[in-house]
């Protein structure tokens, strides 16, 4: 039994008897990710209950901005959802990637792969439409706000208790998802460790809008500070992601907005003219994180939750929306087949699926900053020398470009449809 729309809205003056409400499955984290799960469960059979602490209105409000690579637009074409994106979101058409003042770029294009590179999209444009999605999925109960206090894990279910209003609700589940964030409390509940590491580096974002066409181009400069990058938004802005170690970056962030447009001047170039800042800037601290496990018996960890990566190349993002089209494939085909979708068995076919794959990624990101993020002569030396051979032999073009953006790793049927 799901929750009535009366229980998720209002406070009852007198809690009913909760023991009946039974899921398939909640997941905890109404963000990107979490509706992204929930939204591809829609034709599933399986009652899955959407928990978020936050009011839709805030977590909405967020002030970010991504780049969904090709794979992820394929899976939200697979959803539904794609075309309710598309027209808040800009399309980029060239990559433009350097080496701070080393006159050689490398420059990937459509010709290069014959499809999209990617998009680039503010938090809202992707938030806003899976959050009317799932709002008419009949199988999706979408309880916000709301927020999971307690979990009790047992042989055949998770007992789950839910403080709603003022009043605490309690549920019964087959398989809880964490999908709520770098601290995720489940995870931490669980007893899952993790490892990595904070880099010596922050980044700045903010928005800005050139004077001259952005022409759809995003550029990824690398200097020894950090990377540098440029991505195109509807309207001729862009989103600036400036990586720097943390006081320089915290200097930067502090200087009045006629000061910060100098040095940002400086590290955009004079490509598209004057720059008008737009909004506040944030500074954020860079890490890399995997967990441990992705799975327990009857639970699971996708996106932030279960792993983190240093923003170079936009990764971040595009590896939960994997993990949660993965899972949802995992979990379908299981229910599909009469098997019980929290099995550990079944689970672990999750995680062999994108534990090593998301470690892929965290590796080569870490070793991009790491090899473009210093002045030691002979590291530069052999990147200058990978970036001639990348400009110069299209089949290591390619296969650089397919695995940036999702196309050298195994693909949801989700995204073949």
């Amino acid at each position: 039994m799901a929750l009535t729309q009366l229980e998720q809205i209002s406070p009852q003056p007198t809690p009913p008897d909760l023991r009946g409400y039974e899921y398939d499955l909640v997941i905890v984290g109404g963000g990107i990710i979490g509706l992204t799960l929930a939204s591809a469960l829609k034709d599933s059979a399986l009652s899955v209950l959407l928990i978020e602490a936050k009011v839709a209105s805030a977590a909405v409000a967020k002030g970010q901005a991504y780049a969904v690579h090709q794979l992820s637009s394929l899976i939200y074409q697979g959803i539904g959802v794609w075309d309710k994106m598309l027209p808040q979101i800009a399309k980029y058409c060239r990559v433009r990637l350097s080496d701070a003042d080393y006159p050689n770029v490398v420059e990937f294009t459509t010709d290069d792969i014959d499809t999209a590179l990617g998009y680039v999209a503010e938090h809202q444009a992707l938030l806003q439409p899976l959050q009317e999605f799932v709002q008419n999925c009949p199988n999706v109960t979408y309880l916000c706000p709301a927020e999971v206090v307690n979990t009790q894990y047992q042989k055949d279910i998770v007992a789950i208790d839910i403080k709603v209003a003022d009043q605490l609700y309690s549920v019964r589940s087959k398989l809880l998802i964490a999908a709520d964030g770098a601290r995720s409390p489940i995870r931490q509940a669980a007893g899952i460790k993790t490892s990595g590491w904070k880099y010596w580096q922050s980044c700045i974002v903010a928005f800005v809008k050139p004077e001259k066409p952005h022409n759809n181009t995003a550029y990824e400069r690398f200097w020894s500070s950090g990377p540098f990058a440029i991505l195109p938004l509807p309207g001729n802005r862009c989103r600036i992601v400036w990586t720097a170690p943390h006081e320089e970056a915290k200097a930067l962030c502090a200087l009045d907005d006629e000061q910060f447009l100098r040095e940002l001047t400086r590290r955009y170039g004079d490509q598209m003219g004057k720059l008008e800042l737009l909004g506040d800037r944030f500074v954020f601290q860079v890490q890399l994180m995997q967990s441990d496990r992705y799975v327990l018996p009857r639970l699971a960890l996708i996106g932030d939750a279960a792993h983190n990566c240093h923003p170079v190349g936009g990764q971040g993002l595009n590896l939960g929306i994997r993990d949660a089209a993965a899972l949802a494939q995992v979990i379908q085909t299981a229910h599909q087949a009469g098997k019980d979708i929290g099995d550990i068995q079944i689970l672990k076919g999750y995680e062999r699926w994108r534990k090593l794959e998301n470690l892929t990624i965290l590796g080569f990101t870490d070793l991009l900053d790491r090899m473009f993020s210093n002045n030691f002569l002979p590291v530069v030396l052999v990147r200058r020398l990978g970036l001639w051979f990348l400009q110069r032999v299209p089949v290591l073009k390619v296969f650089m470009l397919k695995l940036m953006i999702g196309l050298k790793g195994r693909t949801p049927e989700l995204a073949k449809r």
